[in-house]
């Protein structure tokens, strides 16, 4: 049996932590935890609670057909047939106003049902695309391609439960794997592409051919800069499931302190779990406060002070230098750039992502560290800026311009995205023209760290002013409302998930900032002030394009790395 509860829509409302105690838990006031490959003996219990939700966000693999069988169940509310239909539907929801396969024409079904289509990236985006294929109605061959031996699984929770020792990290698998009817090429990277000859080289020499080519590598962790430091015992990233079972083993030996190097959502919620655990924990960030990159320093100034009540030893506008090792080659101390050092036997380095595209350097693709470049349809750019037809992109490692943000182009390392632009990919892999979606999703990604459930719609870095719109910076609910040029771009709310649906409506529908909000909830003498906000402009750039030719029909951009 396999759960996977969608914390994008997820309000913390916590009927299922009553109804199924052994497999939701409510860590504070709404931060939900799941584990996701329960006993089979907890199906009635879970299913009774994923048609108690609300907001029906959890989703659950293999649910019985029979109605009987749902309705039968004597704890908890009663369950009907209606109520219980959604959970027998594909756990992928659809995405608004998907057609069904039968209004499709002829020529639409003919084009869906042949041909062979790759996926590279056996990750949530990639999964997702494959379900929504299927789905859809394609019956051609599947290809997927993964650089890691496992099928997909679920990360949020490697950072959250698997480190709490809750949840083993071989337990974190996503629904549904085995009836893609898919061939899996796992543990092999991708190695290159040509387009032109409609090729995937794989690392180990092999070649696999395509109709259609969907990539949805991802990212991975960004690596401590020294290799001979970075390879001493107890220096640990946390992006894969064996990262994750690795440092968790670690963990359970209880070192004296753990260092966690950045202050983004993973390094916090590293240094969230070991504070849960009653772990000593510093936590180095370049920056004037944790998560200062993703929310500001307005509300980063908040995440510091949650840290320290916590009894995080926070040091903010400092980097670690140097990791020294002993004799035996096992972390003893790092050093700082104030001169001072920090005794450690366990490090993390939680310096954000790469992504991966190294893979597709010189295919005549728009691909850079910055990721893959695409339209608003997924269909990704060559280096002229001319879209392509037959290769696709989605999740983590893609670039794309959003309407709702003047189109700037966008790379959203968040579940929902990855899940939203993956579903839309998929079907406009397999559709007329006239029938493509475009990818319009509003981002929205949360994080649950010291007992507080952070969750934010829109994009917050987009935004030149903040206020608190709704609760208590205090009492720590609250909803601060972010705002660009007297547009309302974003909203972040601490322990206040109810009210994001609210935000995410007003931010489609170009609400002003700051918001007009009546009688709910509302703060005190509140006034808008500087985001602060870090600045985002790449100074180092590592490709750029050169433009050669002068006739029109002579013009042509490529891609030069640098070095």
């Amino acid at each position: 049996m396999r759960v996977v509860v969608n914390l994008t829509r997820c309000q913390g409302y916590a009927q299922c932590a009553f109804l199924a105690p052994d497999v939701f838990r409510m860590h504070g006031a709404e931060a939900l935890m799941y584990d996701p490959e329960p006993d089979e003996l907890q199906r009635e219990r879970v299913l009774r609670a994923a048609a108690a939700c609300p907001v029906q966000a959890i989703l659950v693999d293999h649910v019985d057909d029979r109605e009987a069988a749902v309705e039968s169940a004597t704890t908890g509310p009663a369950v009907s047939a209606r109520t219980a239909a959604p959970m027998r539907r594909a756990w992928w929801p659809r995405t608004a106003g998907q057609r069904s396969p039968d209004r499709h024409d002829a020529a639409i079904e003919a084009l869906r049902r042949t041909g062979r289509i790759v996926i590279v990236g056996a990750s949530l985006a990639g999964m997702a695309a494959a379900a929504t294929l299927r789905r859809e109605g394609f019956t051609g061959s599947l290809t997927m391609i993964g650089d890691e031996p496992h099928r997909p699984y679920d990360r949020p929770p490697l950072s959250k439960q698997v480190l709490d020792g809750w949840v083993a990290a071989d337990h974190t698998g996503l629904p549904r794997v085995d009836e893609l009817n898919a061939r899996w090429l796992l543990g092999v990277p991708a190695a290159g592409l040509d387009p032109a000859g409609k090729q995937v080289h794989l690392g180990d020499g092999g070649i696999v051919a395509y109709d259609r080519l969907l990539i949805a590598t991802g990212t991975r962790a960004r690596p401590w800069f020294n290799a001979d430091e970075a390879a001493l015992d107890g220096v640990f990233l946390l992006r894969t499931r064996d990262d994750a079972a690795a440092l968790q083993r670690r963990l359970a030996d209880r070192p004296r302190r753990v260092l966690v190097i950045g202050g983004g959502f993973t390094g916090s919620e590293v240094a969230s779990v070991c504070r849960d655990r009653d772990l000593a924990v510093t936590l180095v960030e370049r920056g004037p406060t944790p998560l200062v990159g993703a929310l500001g320093g307005v509300i980063g100034a908040v995440a510091a002070d949650l840290q320290r009540e916590h009894g995080v030893d926070l040091r903010c506008g400092v980097t670690v230098t140097r990791l020294e090792g002993d004799t035996d080659g096992r972390l003893r101390r790092a050093h700082l750039s104030d001169g001072s050092t920090v005794e450690a036997e366990v490090a993390v380095v939680a310096l954000g992502a790469v992504r991966n595209t190294e893979w597709l350097r010189d295919c005549g693709l728009a691909v850079g560290e910055w990721g893959v470049g695409c339209d608003a349809g997924c269909r990704v750019f060559d280096a002229a800026g001319v879209v392509t037809d037959d290769v696709f992109v989605a999740g983590d490692v893609a670039r794309f311009p959003h309407p709702l943000y003047d189109y700037q182009f966008l790379a959203l390392e968040h579940w929902g995205n990855a899940v939203a632009q993956a579903q839309v990919a998929a079907h406009n892999m397999i559709s007329t023209p006239a029938e493509r979606w475009p990818h319009l999703a509003v981002p929205v990604f949360w994080s649950a760290q010291f007992g507080t459930n952070i969750k934010s719609v829109g994009v917050p870095t987009l935004a030149d002013q903040v206020v608190v719109a709704q609760g208590s910076v205090a009492q720590r609910r609250f909803v601060a409302a972010y705002g660009y040029q007297g547009r309302l771009t974003a909203a972040v709310g601490f322990d206040q998930g109810k009210w994001l649906e609210s935000y995410q409506a007003l931010i489609e529908a170009g609400a002003p900032f700051p918001p007009e909000l009546r009688g709910v909830d509302e703060p005190t003498e509140e006034q808008p002030v500087a985001a602060q906000i870090p600045d985002h402009r790449v100074r180092n750039r590592h490709a750029t394009v050169a433009v050669t030719g002068h006739d029109p029909s002579e013009r042509r951009a490529e891609l030069i790395h640098h070095h």
